[in-house]
């Protein structure tokens, strides 16, 4: 794992918002960053390279990948369906959107489709109970899930692919 010149500029921009003595202030950016060049996850390698930027301890840094499930820990689809499974949501009618993605995808949370096109999170609070049941896709949201629009959602993932 190595970044090129422009992303280390990155990095060293990222660093820099942060006091003297507190680069590790920067990881979280720093793992998004790495994680996107990574092909869409960290792997070990990729955390002990995000160490070694940071001056700090690789232990640190897994500390960190392992709590937030917006890090991937293991090769991900192109398209990663997040779902939240938090009490809201659960009421709402989350568990039967993943039995929907499972019967549509064949998939269940923590697996990728065969062709490498979809993933799928079951996640704990997205912060929009209000929205619920819904999932987070890429860096948008999507509310008041229906299985039509999860239909929707994954028609749409295949045509970005194609």
């Amino acid at each position: 794992m190595r970044l090129t010149d422009d992303k280390l500029k990155q990095v060293d921009e990222l660093i820099a918002h942060y006091p003297e003595g507190r680069q590790k202030s920067a990881l979280l950016p720093l793992l998004h960053l790495i994680q996107k060049e990574n092909g869409g996850w960290l792997s070990t390698e990729a955390m002990d390279y995000a160490a070694g930027l940071l001056q700090i301890k690789p232990i640190e840094v897994y500390e960190v990948a392992t709590f937030y499930s917006m890090y991937n820990l293991q090769p991900v689809g192109k398209t990663v369906l997040e779902v939240c499974q938090t009490g809201p949501c659960m009421l709402r009618g989350s568990d039967d959107i993943l039995a929907h993605i499972y019967d549509r995808l064949g998939i269940r949370p923590g697996e990728t489709t065969a062709d490498g096109l979809f993933t799928l999170k079951a996640v704990e609070c997205l912060g929009a109970c209000g929205y619920a049941p819904m999932l987070q896709l890429g860096p948008d949201y999507r509310e008041h899930l229906t299985k039509e629009k999860v239909d929707a959602l994954i028609a749409e993932g295949k045509a970005k692919a194609n």
